[in-house]
């Protein structure tokens, strides 16, 4: 099992807490820069290592600003180099604001069964303050309509420890997110990225972090709202009803190959990772001579045990140490147990006949322990 993931790097403002590559485009740039995609769809298809593709996924930046006939190319593009007829799950992100029944309709009719919507906040004053360009009542709307026109199968994000928000206002943007009934909901806690205009002014006295104190008890009400939603908390920041896992993180989490498209996309083909420039008109100079824009490094087994630590201890499903013998040997077992155990003796781990999980209160310290836990 494969994944495709597409980069569109094109916004019409920037968030203020974003470190994701994006730019301003316009339309001669957008198609030059569908050309390059598909271009180097066709340089490094034998990345996939000859795997069936089941999952796409076009992320930004903003994928929902391509119009349909735009979107329609490329994945036309793609199409005529990889197999698509085992795709499973075919996620687009959109804004709000970009939503319509027709652009909806639209990119069902290309094969996308999944939609992505980033809504942050049911606050509009929280909205306006990280830059947002929609508003809470657009959001409402604009799931409607993603259903209305045929597409039932939506996530929406959230962030909770934003400037000025409060457990209340969260509670509120909680309940909201309830009522949408998705049955998929990511919630994540605010960081500043350096770099960020969020992290310049923080750094300039601009604005007041959230205290720490606060974004526990926004992450023990996410938890418990959530599964008394009906919701099972499958990774530190996904939620999903029964079944409704998200298919293309799950198959990252499970270590599969994946190839990503675009500026700044990063791949992975069993073996090494590559990760592409983070420039757009160099991107597209270097697709149309032919030339790759990645750098790639192999990864070392400890580097793959690192790794292994860190996506699986995010899951609900955790570390079998089982696996970790017959993946890397006893010696990276008797590590990994001999960190876990204080975790374990401080609640914040669970091991259940070998298996060990973040408890709740582990979750909101999980950077700390999968630290210790790597070599």
């Amino acid at each position: 099992m494969a994944g495709i993931y597409i980069h569109i790097p094109f916004c019409r403002s920037k968030c203020i807490y974003c470190d994701f590559y994006s730019i301003g485009a316009n339309e001669a740039l957008v198609d030059s820069y569908i050309g390059a995609l598909v271009s180097e769809c066709r340089l490094r298809y034998d990345e996939l290592r000859g795997e069936a593709v089941h999952t796409v996924y076009f992320g930004g930046g903003t994928p929902s600003l391509l119009s349909l006939n735009q979107l329609k190319r490329l994945i036309d593009g793609i199409g005529s180099i990889v197999d698509l007829k085992c795709v499973e799950e075919f996620t687009v992100e959109v804004n709000p604001d970009d939503v319509s029944h027709d652009f909806v309709s639209g990119v069902s009719a290309l094969g996308v069964n999944r939609v992505s919507m980033g809504i942050q906040s049911f606050v509009d004053d929280e909205l306006s303050a990280i830059n947002r360009r929609h508003t809470a009542n657009q959001a409402i709307v604009a799931v409607g309509t993603i259903r209305n026109a045929g597409i039932y199968n939506i996530n929406i994000d959230l962030i909770y420890g934003l400037p000025g928000q409060t457990i209340e206002s969260w509670d509120f943007s909680l309940s909201e997110a309830v009522k949408l009934n998705v049955p998929h909901i990511s919630c994540y806690n605010l960081s500043y990225e350096e770099g960020t205009r969020l992290y310049r002014m923080r750094e300039s006295g601009l604005l007041t972090e959230c205290s720490d104190d606060d974004c526990i008890a926004m992450y023990k009400l996410l938890s418990r709202r959530m599964r008394d939603s009906g919701y099972e908390h499958y990774e530190v920041s996904n939620f999903a009803k029964p079944d409704m896992y998200s298919r293309h993180n799950s198959a990252y989490w499970s270590g599969a190959v994946y190839l990503g498209l675009g500026a700044s996309a990063h791949s992975f083909d069993g073996v090494s990772r590559s990760y592409n420039i983070a420039n757009v008109r160099r991107y597209i100079e270097l697709m149309s001579s032919g030339t790759l824009a990645c750098e790639r490094e192999s990864l070392s087994e400890v580097e793959r045990y690192d790794e292994y630590v860190m996506i699986h201890m995010r899951t609900s499903r955790g570390v079998d140490v089982k696996d970790i013998i017959r993946i890397f040997g006893s010696q990276f077992s008797s590590h990994f147990v001999s960190e876990a155990q204080r975790h374990v003796d401080s609640r914040l781990l669970l091991c259940i006949d070998g298996v060990y999980c973040l408890t709740d209160e582990g979750v909101m310290l999980s950077d700390m322990i999968i630290r210790d836990l790597m070599w």
